[in-house]
């Protein structure tokens, strides 16, 4: 094997690696983002379909577009008020059992 495909394997792995830690770090707890869910069931509806058309629906979004959202109105890369103020006590943990049981929803 040359030096060069040595590099290429070596790569490789450690990209899936990072890949199965990262999606492994994304593994919420269901039960806990049900309850922490409360917060936002006023807009986005008891069972995560929103009650406005304006509001979107969290129900059967992918996680990953979740934990990164919440984060994003966490630290107002995203601006909204509300979104803003709702989710500024979230820890992390608190994101990914949010996203875990909302990305559950269908």
């Amino acid at each position: 094997m040359s030096l060069l495909a040595g590099y290429r394997v070596k790569i490789l792995l450690l990209f899936f690696i990072l890949m199965i830690c990262s999606i492994s770090a994304l593994a919420g707890d269901k039960a806990a983002g049900k309850e922490k869910s409360m917060l936002c069931m006023g807009c986005h509806g008891a069972e995560g379909i929103s009650v406005s058309p304006e509001i979107p629906n969290l129900a059967g979004q992918k996680p990953v577009y979740l934990v990164n959202t919440i984060k994003d109105f966490r630290a107002e890369v995203r601006k909204n008020p509300i979104m803003n103020s709702m989710v500024k006590g979230l820890s992390d943990a608190d994101i990914d059992n949010l996203a875990a049981y909302y990305s559950s929803l269908k």
